[in-house]
């Protein structure tokens, strides 16, 4: 318990350290719209590391060297904690925006960080506005900025590791009309560290691992129709083999 608490206390204080963060880049923009982004990106990292470190989360990463640092991608991964993002975001290299449910919109400090970190809100009730937002993150990759998308659309529940939700097809509509490469991104153990055991936070050791780069365009026309179904399987083999490298943690 003494773990979420001191997670708490920090997040109030970066609440106001964010304030005055806010207001720094905000005169930076004016100027140089992307080293405002840039600083943004760095900051919310570094409070993402803070939080993994209170949490008393190891990451383990392999991998690393298939994430290109001068272009823009795709990530996708699968999803099974809150902590996928913290985890996830803290190791971006470039700009990155994330796909998230459009539920997010209603806490308003959280709301005004994730819009500066290019972040995206999805109505899943909504095909209009679905299509919109696809829009958008077509754009954004074009204009270098990177976007992170869970195509199983929200957390899986199951004991499993490796049993994933069915990926959903649009999510991979904004590799396919920018040919960006897809860089797809398995972890395990990160539901222990919370989910499991709410309001818990437990020290866990995680792997993350990142596949190499895929490009749509390079895929024959089955594997094209069929890209979820297709994607989902890399991840799962990627999966099955982290849980026998975190056999040896034992």
């Amino acid at each position: 318990m003494i773990r979420t608490i001191l997670i708490l206390i920090f997040l109030i204080l970066f609440f106001f350290i964010g304030i005055l963060i806010w207001g720094i880049t905000w005169v930076i923009g004016r100027f140089d719209t992307y080293k405002r982004d840039i600083i943004c990106l760095r900051s919310v990292q570094f409070a993402f590391k803070i939080v993994l470190l209170i949490s008393g989360v190891r990451v383990d990463v392999y991998g690393e060297e298939h994430v290109p640092k001068d272009e823009a991608v795709l990530y996708i991964g699968n999803h099974r904690s809150l902590f996928d993002t913290v985890i996830t975001y803290a190791r971006c290299p470039g700009l990155t925006g994330y796909v998230a449910k459009d539920s997010m919109l209603k806490i308003p400090f959280l709301r005004i960080w994730m819009k500066r970190l290019h972040c995206l809100f999805l109505n899943r009730t909504d095909i209009k506005a679905g299509m919109k937002m696809i829009l958008t993150g077509i754009d954004q990759i074009k204009n270098g900025i990177s976007m992170c998308i869970f195509p199983e659309g929200t957390r899986s529940l199951s004991e499993s590791e490796t049993q994933m939700l069915p990926f959903k097809e649009g999510s991979f509509k904004m590799a396919e009309k920018t040919g960006c490469a897809i860089i797809p991104m398995a972890m395990v153990h990160t539901a222990d560290i919370f989910e499991k055991h709410v309001p818990f936070i437990r020290r866990t050791r995680v792997i993350l691992t990142y596949g190499e780069p895929v490009y749509v365009k390079e895929l024959e026309k089955d594997q094209k129709k069929h890209l979820g179904s297709y994607m989902q399987g890399i991840i799962r083999e990627m999966l099955e083999e982290e849980l026998r490298i975190s056999q040896s943690f034992k």
